[in-house]
């Protein structure tokens, strides 16, 4: 690098330490955005598919009980992991499962983090999250990670099922970005980004599902 350059780049840090930033490049309009609500839950399904996940459609809180029931049989899940947060927690999944004849554990059922980690790997044979967001241009779902969304239920059973409500739905990755980082008073500790299964091409240059996560995701959109 030459002198110059290093001085041209030294002195545009410290017009950013300062506040003296030059604006970023405008972004031109993206027609993603002027998708209505149905055309998004099409466009996630299709990206969603492409990436061999699976998307439910369910009307209310009992449609999402339904296709947990079916998945349940369909998958022979006996044992679940759930999250307790603002989506799932209305829904009283241990009740539920008491009826269905399914364990439902969360991360407060365990005395410390050894046995729930043990559980997680080793026991359960699905985790149940809320998802916060999804993003119709590539089929993904967010997940912002508290005390009432562990990161490891998401991650560590096999099977991962995502209840995600149609109004978080948006069209394009920045509009999650703006949503989180809104109230800056309430920040996520981290926020997760998942694009269908785990899936990893380092074995032999083929495709392999369930080496890093979840072998299956499958995301129940109600609303």
């Amino acid at each position: 690098m030459s002198d110059d350059a290093g001085r041209t780049i030294l002195k545009k840090l410290a017009g950013a330490a300062a506040g003296e930033t030059e604006p970023g490049p405008v972004l031109p309009p993206l027609p993603a955005l002027s998708l209505n609500r149905e055309e998004l839950i099409s466009l996630f399904t299709k990206n969603l598919a492409e990436q061999t996940g699976v998307v439910c459609r369910a009307a209310n809180a009992q449609g999402i009980k339904s296709h947990l029931a079916e998945i349940a049989a369909r998958e022979q899940l006996k044992i679940l992991l759930t999250a307790t947060d603002a989506v799932l927690a209305p829904l009283d999944l241990r009740a539920w499962g008491k009826t269905a004849g399914i364990e439902v554990l969360t991360a407060q059922d365990f005395p410390d983090r050894e046995s729930y980690r043990e559980a997680a790997f080793n026991r359960v044979q699905a985790g149940v999250t809320g998802a916060d967001w999804g993003v119709a241009e590539s089929g993904t779902i967010c997940l912002l990670h508290d005390q009432d969304q562990p990161r490891l239920i998401s991650i560590a059973p096999p099977v991962h099922i995502a209840v995600l409500p149609v109004e978080r739905l948006v069209a394009v990755y920045e509009q999650v970005v703006q949503n989180v980082y809104a109230d800056k008073n309430r920040l996520p500790s981290h926020f997760t980004f998942i694009t269908g299964p785990s899936m990893t091409a380092d074995i032999q240059g083929g495709q392999f599902k369930g080496m890093h996560g979840p072998g299956q995701l499958i995301v129940i959109l109600v609303g």
